[in-house]
């Protein structure tokens, strides 16, 4: 097998570049061109040999080997080859038949009509049929089978039956051993699959057997698990093996499929099973060795475990659509075909698996029930336990430490995310569950983004495309990239980030949510960063900022490069920021009342350029405008949350930031008068924010809280 992402020859990956698909069926193969397990030379020595047999007294042969060693298939091969010298072949399935008196008399039947339909043997089919209808009951044959005839009457059954009782079992036998032996070439009777049987089914088949087992010209071959079937047969201190010993003069057991071979095998099922799919999801090359040696082969045993194994798989990763990391899916679908116990409990372990030693900082160390449920999931393995700890060890890092691995802090989360793999709740959940979370939703856009990052049409155009108020979310997850950023990213994905920003919808924040203008900051200040040197980052700065469209775009990236005490990140020269500072200001000083009212953050612009204005520079003069008193009090009002002590509310009360308010306006009264202006105008949509403001002017301010 070989990965197409490297373009290098890998025997351990799957490969993803076949055109059609061939999914095998838990079906044996038919024909001696579909042996891939080379095992039709040896099936053909095995018929050979079954043919040199003795058979002047019957014989019965076994082949062995557990469920699912390709018994069927074994069977198939050497079947080709007797039918190839004109060997007839019946079959007998005691699958269609529950109780000894039914198995015996539905057995003589079925071998008899099969008989009956083969040139030169009707003869000894209805011997064959007589002897049978010794043993019936007193009722009609059961009508099943495929060589039936079914227009026979069941008074006419009764009859011959009763008059074949009267003439004795052993003149019957004598005809049945005398056609028998007449004939030239012997009879195979196949019995396939015993050991799926109940143990007093697999007892009542070997009476039958050996029942019949001394007809001359007679070979039965039993295809059975020795283990399964040596059990069914110990009685009363006897062992099973002593019984079937007596039974069987031959037994061939099947030869273990070697080690590579069987790999070979997993491969080329898991390449068919892939091959249909266009996009089966990221692979990660260095994942897959470990995840395949100690999770998958372990539980795969045979052939027909492979053919299981790859049917589960092509449906689940058809399903995921490449949303979850091609190794950990191969692993998850192993687990959940052979160890259903142990997948039954993961849903239960989502936090137990996903959380990371973070969660645990400073509360003096994790809460008991993460490590109760990785116990629980090992403890489900049974036997396979060493498998469970493999997949923790090797899909779940962050659950390492619960097994007496290394710990993992929450900084892997957004590399686990940007890869897909299942060691992230979102990605687990996903693949559990078959929904897309809001926040993997969110990244999933963002993954789209990140694509667009370099070309500023393109992003804006994305995010734009997309429902505002999903956006933050959207933006948030660009984070995970954060060691992906490079310099063609920086200038375009700045521009829009910082030009969507006061166009986000606001809301509704609980106690420990971030504000929209921090999550844009937050990823504008990865971009710019990762430019590394100054100079560098100053002359993207200088073409960054003719680009943005308001004064605050600008204001919050002049403040992540500079020297603002609390705020800025020293990216850059202090002359440059100085320079940049006193542009702005300039920019400010400048606007027009229509530029200034359609900023959303118009109170602290003015307010930061006022305070930070040099003794040199004009002052800032505020004009005596409706609209521009009406743009100060939207920017001016925030909103308090709290929460009483034992409760989950959260209680939220409107503020102003009314001494900052008075500070731009220069007193109490020239701020009262505007706002008496602005309630004699023709605007609307400020009544709540006149109640407010009246509200400070008669005196009242919020308790507990000093004023901005």
């Amino acid at each position: 097998m070989r990965s197409e992402s490297s373009g290098t020859q890998n025997r351990d990956a799957p490969r993803q570049d076949r055109s059609t698909v061939n999914i095998a069926t838990d079906n044996p193969i038919r024909k001696p061109e579909d042996d891939v397990l080379g095992r039709a030379k040896v099936a053909r020595s095995f018929a050979e040999q079954v043919l040199s047999l003795d058979v002047s007294e019957g014989v019965v042969v076994g082949v062995l080997g557990p469920w699912g060693s390709g018994k069927t298939s074994f069977v198939n091969l050497a079947r080709a080859h007797l039918e190839s010298v004109g060997i007839a072949i019946l079959d007998f399935n005691p699958w269609m038949f529950s109780g000894a008196e039914q198995l015996v008399e539905s057995f003589f039947v079925e071998l008899s009509a099969q008989l009956k339909v083969r040139p030169g043997l009707a003869e000894v089919g209805k011997d064959m049929e007589d002897y049978g209808e010794t043993f019936s009951g007193m009722g009609s044959l059961p009508l099943v089978g495929p060589w039936i005839e079914r227009g026979r009457l069941a008074t006419r059954i009764l009859a011959k039956i009763l008059q074949r009782r009267k003439e004795g079992v052993g003149v019957r036998r004598a005809k049945v051993e005398k056609a028998l032996t007449a004939l030239a070439k012997p009879l195979v009777v196949i019995l396939d699959d015993i050991d799926r049987l109940t143990t007093s089914e697999i007892r009542d088949i070997f009476k039958l057997v050996r029942l019949t087992a001394n007809f001359a010209n007679v070979i039965y071959i039993l295809a059975f698990d020795r283990v399964r079937v040596e059990s069914a047969l110990a009685e009363q201190g006897i062992p099973g093996r002593d019984y079937l010993e007596k039974i069987l003069q031959v037994g061939i057991d099947l030869p273990a499929m070697p080690p590579h071979v069987l790999n070979k095998q997993i491969f080329q099922a898991i390449d068919n099973a892939l091959s249909s799919i266009k996009n089966t999801g990221p692979f990660d090359e260095n994942v897959w060795p470990d995840v395949f040696m100690e999770v998958i082969r372990p539980l795969l045993r045979n052939v027909r475990d492979i053919r299981r194994y790859a049917a589960a798989v092509h449906g689940t990763v058809q399903d995921l659509d490449g949303q979850v990391a091609l190794a950990d899916v191969l692993a998850l679908e192993a687990i959940r075909v052979f160890l259903p116990d142990v997948f039954r409990q993961i849903h239960g372990a989502i936090d137990g698996l996903a959380n990371t030693s973070g969660l645990s900082y400073g509360t003096g160390g994790d809460p008991p029930h993460l490590k109760e449920q990785i116990d629980r999931l090992i403890e489900a393995g049974g036997g396979r336990a060493d498998v469970v700890r493999a997949l923790i060890q090797r899909l779940f890092p962050g659950a390492q430490r619960h097994i007496g691995g290394s710990h993992y802090g929450n900084e892997w989360k957004g590399q686990w995310l940007r890869e897909r793999r299942i060691a992230h709740e979102d990605i687990l959940r996903l693949y559990l569950e078959r929904v897309v979370g809001e926040s993997l939703q969110a990244f999933s856009d963002a993954e789209r983004a990140w694509a667009l990052m370099a070309d500023h049409t393109a992003l804006e155009g994305y995010l734009r495309s997309l429902d505002a108020d999903r956006l933050q979310d959207i933006i948030s997850s660009l984070e995970v990239y954060e060691e992906q950023f490079a310099a063609e990213h920086v200038v375009p994905g700045s521009v829009v980030l910082l030009n969507l920003l006061p166009e986000l919808p606001e809301r509704q924040l609980g106690m420990m949510d971030i504000d929209t203008r921090m999550v844009v900051t937050r990823v504008v200040y990865r971009l710019v960063r990762s430019r590394k040197d100054p100079n560098e980052i100053e002359a993207a700065v200088r073409e960054i900022l003719p680009q943005l469209s308001t004064l605050s775009a600008k204001d919050h990236l002049i403040t992540i490069v500079g020297f603002r005490k609390g705020a800025g990140h020293k990216l850059i020269s202090e002359a440059a920021a100085k320079k940049f500072e006193g542009d702005w200001r300039a920019d400010v000083r400048s606007a027009t009342v229509d530029t200034l009212a359609k900023e959303s953050e118009l109170l602290w612009i003015l307010l930061q350029a006022k305070r930070e204005a040099d003794p040199a520079e004009p002052l800032i003069v505020i004009p005596d405008s409706p609209r521009l008193t009406l743009a100060l009090l939207r920017s001016a009002r925030s909103e308090t949350r709290s929460q009483t002590f034992g409760s989950r509310a959260i209680r939220r009360s409107a503020r102003l930031a009314w001494d900052a308010l008075i500070e731009l306006n220069g007193n109490e009264d020239t701020l009262r008068g505007r706002i008496e202006t602005l309630k004699d105008s023709q605007l609307d949509g400020f009544d709540e924010l006149l109640q407010l403001a009246e509200k400070y002017l008669g005196g009242w301010r919020p308790r507990g809280f000093g004023d901005d």
